[in-house]
């Protein structure tokens, strides 16, 4: 286990996963919608913190849950994605008997059933933290990524939390082109809108894959290109709740402000920014009682918090 402060605790961030767009190009025999998008991880997180410690009666893993999104959140195995993963993979290694009992505490910073992944960054950052916790049983990528896939169709991407180009059901991955560092605020109105909602109140047709270039040199080719394509799902989910074109329409006055758009099935907003800086300093002409801002840079990226 690798740990610095030598007391057996190890951390990860689930970072926010942001659709810039998102096309709905078909839907399987099985009622499954096929997707096309380019996901980015924002700055924003959820944090985990793993040490050993003792599970349930037959669990390996135990969780607590804190942070200001909490309460919205039960540790049962049955609905939380972190437990399930964890207990996915202590079934997957095939050792049981051998994996040391751990405790994990989920910080939830981030909205719940928002539209940017949280669950599933969670999910990915358990399994992250456990196999870091468990170092001598290996598991080859190939089977990670399936169990990744098993959990749920956004899990594969935020493994590596790197953009990607998502296709199928969202679980097939490719390259996203090269990124410039913008800004980006992110807005949560508090208001709960149901993924199958959307999906059954969208129009029935479907958009075309988009064709995207290698790199974009800059945020303003970046947000050129962006503005060309769509997200099939925000008209829908503006129907069934209005307050989100309330926040596109106060994110598209922000200044600076070069592009607002919803992420996934929402009902989190985005907005780009030439730089961090840029976003972080629209974020008073954008908050409002209720709502929920961040404002800092992509993950990965100079100055993203």
């Amino acid at each position: 286990m690798t740990d610095p402060t030598g007391t057996g605790t190890l951390h990860e961030s689930a970072h926010a996963k942001i659709n810039l767009y998102l096309h709905v190009t078909g839907r399987r025999p099985d009622g499954y919608h096929l997707l096309d998008s380019l996901a980015v991880f924002a700055g924003a997180a959820d944090r985990l913190t793993l040490r050993p410690g003792a599970a349930g009666q037959g669990e390996a893993v135990a969780l607590d849950i804190a942070g200001a999104f909490g309460a919205g959140l039960v540790a049962d195995t049955d609905s939380n994605l972190v437990l399930q993963a964890a207990r996915r993979l202590r079934a997957e290694m095939g050792v049981t008997d051998r994996l040391a009992p751990m405790r994990i505490v989920l910080e939830k910073s981030l909205p719940v059933a928002s539209g940017i992944g949280g669950g599933s960054a969670d999910a990915a950052a358990a399994l992250r933290l456990l196999l870091r916790a468990w170092p001598g049983e290996a598991l080859p990528r190939a089977r990670l990524m399936a169990l990744a896939v098993e959990l749920g169709a956004d899990v594969p991407v935020c493994i590596d939390q790197r953009a990607a180009r998502m296709g199928g059901v969202g679980e097939r991955l490719a390259p996203a082109p090269a990124l410039p560092n913008c800004g980006m605020m992110l807005v949560n109105c508090g208001e709960a809108v149901p993924t199958p909602a959307v999906f059954r109140a969208r129009a029935p047709v479907f958009t075309p894959a988009a064709s995207l270039p290698s790199a974009w040199p800059d945020v303003g080719a970046m947000v050129r290109d962006l503005a060309a394509l769509t997200n099939d799902l925000q008209d829908a989910a503006c129907e069934l709740c209005p307050t989100i074109r309330t926040v596109l329409q106060v994110l598209d006055a922000a200044p600076g402000c070069r592009l607002a758009r919803m992420s996934g099935s929402g009902a989190t907003c985005f907005a780009l920014f030439d730089s961090p800086q840029g976003a972080r300093d629209a974020m008073t002409a954008v908050e409002r009682p209720g709502w929920w801002v961040w404002a800092g840079g992509l993950h990965g990226m100079p100055a993203e918090t």
